[in-house]
């Protein structure tokens, strides 16, 4: 069974992360299934919008670190989308993240990456990489505070804590808040609205908010790189993983 499951529903994709046994997690599977099914968004003009979302009870719990712990970061991102496949990508259409469950760490990335995000009650955000001495840098520390209030992105990102998806909405980082179970049927919702509209015109629009938006991507990721960079080289990184694997407390060094 493929862990990128791909459909249609009129002129919208929908992109499903099939990997709950994992929780969703990334692996090198889900990177290159999640990029190949962006390429089929793209290149098909029948389709002019995507969702993507994750089989519940979890969207996307980040990065498998157990595949981290063996040294295989890499594989977790491909040459154009970087990590999952997504959070680098260059793309036209449209694509609403659809949470139905927790979207932690890389999830939460995955989610800002999106243009649009759709969560039901039972889902939460959050970048807890800091509590395993890593640093989230596919895209979180640059994305948040375009998203929410400065001090509630610095909070998440120091504590490492989530916020409940009630809160993020209310913040207004998720565009529509619904009831467990009901996150992909909201989204599909959602879709049918820009559906509806012009195809060309969505695309422009899109395009034009982004270039004008304030924010540098090409400093975030630098900055990003370098950070990951200085907490991997650490004796901490290595208890961080051990001891989220061997599920107990880390002991850190601050080494």
């Amino acid at each position: 069974m493929s862990v990128i499951e791909f459909s249609t529903d009129g002129h919208v994709a929908v992109i499903t992360i099939n990997r709950p046994e994992a929780r969703n997690a990334v692996n090198a599977d889900v990177a290159r299934g999640i990029e190949e099914a962006i390429d089929r968004l793209e290149e098909d003009d029948s389709l002019w919008l995507g969702i993507l979302t994750g089989v519940p009870p979890v969207f996307c719990a980040g990065a498998d670190l157990k595949e981290i712990n063996a040294g295989r970061a890499p594989t977790l991102q491909t040459e154009r989308g970087g990590f999952a496949g997504i959070v680098k990508r260059v793309r036209t259409k449209p694509i609403i993240a659809a949470a139905d469950g927790p979207a932690l760490a890389g999830g939460t990335e995955i989610c800002l990456a999106c243009d649009l995000i759709v969560a039901s009650t039972a889902a939460s955000f959050g970048i807890p990489e800091v509590k395993r001495c890593l640093v989230a840098a596919a895209g979180g520390l640059f994305r948040l505070p375009r998203k929410l209030p400065f001090n509630v992105a610095m909070e998440l990102a120091l504590t490492g804590d989530p916020i409940s998806a009630a809160r993020a909405e209310h913040f207004g980082l998720v565009n529509r808040l619904c009831e467990p179970g009901a996150a992909l049927d909201t989204a599909k919702e959602l879709a049918g609205q820009i559906e509806a509209n012009a195809p060309i015109a969505v695309r422009a629009s899109r395009r034009v908010i982004y270039a004008a938006s304030p924010g540098d991507d090409s400093l975030g990721w630098r900055l990003s790189l370098e950070g990951m960079a200085e907490a991997m080289a650490s004796e901490d990184m290595k208890e961080g993983l051990t001891a989220f694997i061997e599920k107990r407390p880390p002991s850190w060094a601050g080494r």
